[in-house]
């Protein structure tokens, strides 16, 4: 810019005269003013051309955004049902091996009655199975009698149970007859190849019982005689 300093505007004046002199700086500031505005067009035009393409890759970013939300929840929904149905798939298989499981008890249990050769012969408590009940302190027994012998005759008598536990540190044994309703004839039996005898009864409230004792007494008549068959099983509710 050391140029414009060593003009002389007094000399310029002195050739062009006042007027052209005038024209000239006329001519110079409007062309400095023309040439800035077009400058600052195209500056302008820039900026704003710089910001559409902005506003348009801002746009594109934020629809890609959605999108890949929308996928991230498509696919966690994809996954919860992949879950569900794995869960209700183990759950199946688990349904289905327990009624395998008990359809192979069952067949067991039938083949005890029916086919008394497979098995060791003679009376047996086959089973007692204990159940809570939506009452405090109550429960509901079942117990299963069986008969093996090849040559069947009725199998008559009846059954008692003994709970066994503590209360403290003291041993207590409770007998069916005195935390229970029944009669003697609600546990009587009569059968040629089985039967189930069922029931409930109170515990005391501090009772912590431990084991339970099934007695099956056969009494004595003229095809039968006295036997008492004893299974002990620890307390369990199914």
């Amino acid at each position: 810019m050391k140029w414009l300093a060593k003009i002389d505007l007094s000399v310029v004046i002195e050739r062009l005269g006042t007027f052209k002199s005038a024209l000239f700086l006329l001519t110079v500031i409007g062309l400095c003013l023309f040439t800035g505005y077009r400058l600052g067009n195209y500056y302008h035009h820039f900026q704003v051309t710089q910001l559409e393409q902005q506003k348009l890759r801002l746009e594109q970013l934020y629809q890609q955004q959605e999108d890949n939300i929308a996928r991230i929840h498509t696919l966690e929904v994809e996954l919860t049902v992949e879950q569900l149905a794995n869960k209700k798939t183990q759950n199946l298989l688990k349904t289905a091996a327990q009624e395998q499981f008990e359809i192979k008890k069952q067949l067991v249990f039938y083949e005890k009655v029916m086919a008394p050769e497979k098995q060791s012969t003679g009376f047996l408590i086959e089973s007692i199975k204990l159940q809570a009940t939506s009452t405090a302190n109550l429960y509901h027994f079942q117990v299963t009698l069986v008969e093996q012998r090849l040559k069947r005759r009725y199998s008559k008598g009846y059954i008692d149970l003994v709970f066994e536990g503590h209360i403290g540190d003291k041993s207590v044994t409770f007998k069916l007859s005195k935390v229970s309703q029944l009669n003697k004839k609600d546990l009587k039996f009569s059968f040629k190849y089985f039967q189930i005898i069922s029931g409930e009864f109170i515990l005391p409230d501090n009772f912590s019982p431990e084991n339970v004792k099934v007695s099956a007494i056969l009494t004595k008549s003229r095809w039968q005689k006295y036997a008492k068959k004893d299974k002990l099983v620890p307390w369990q509710l199914k």
